[in-house]
């Protein structure tokens, strides 16, 4: 693929890391949904959706002119830009939101454009930064998420998706 635009490009990382969290959901037993590695830690299902509500508050806040995450609170971002997101689901049906939600999430930006994404927003630790930064960041933090899966499903006894990936199994 060409990129035309660094937006293009952002998008495509984005996209990227999306389908790799999607497999690494795919690949685990679709009976441990609720499979946490330690007390207190989130399920699968708690992870995912949480995965879900943070692409949603990053891309509807990015493609807001007037966006600034500190303008509320996280939960009041979570109910603006993901709504009520189901407190459990079944495997099949998390990845088909993570899908759903993903290419919503990539309209939503590739409509504000690239020029937008160059402005600056408010993060949440209230300095300024450009969109496109900001979306890097989101993109990082939902990889961050896409390891954690890999590793839980090392501890559930299966090798993670993108392991198998390299090795071509």
């Amino acid at each position: 693929m060409e990129y035309k635009t660094l937006l293009d490009e952002a998008l495509e990382a984005w996209d990227y890391t999306r389908a790799g969290v999607v497999a690494e959901l795919e690949n685990m037993p679709a009976d441990k949904m609720d499979f946490s590695p330690a007390p207190g830690a989130r399920t699968v299902t708690e992870l995912v959706l949480h995965i879900v509500a943070s692409g949603q508050v990053m891309a509807g806040e990015l493609s807001n002119p007037v966006g600034d995450f500190t303008r509320q609170g996280y939960p009041e971002h979570i109910r603006e830009h993901a709504g009520l997101l189901p407190e459990s689901a079944s495997r099949d049906g998390l990845a088909e939101l993570l899908r759903s939600t993903g290419e919503e999430g990539l309209h939503r930006i590739r409509d504000a454009g690239e020029l937008a994404m160059l402005q600056h927003i408010r993060r949440f630790d209230g300095k300024l930064g450009t969109r496109l930064a900001w979306m890097n960041h989101g993109i990082a933090h939902e990889e961050h998420h896409r390891g954690q899966l890999a590793h839980w499903a090392r501890a559930m006894g299966v090798v993670p998706a993108l392991t198998k990936r390299i090795h071509g199994s």
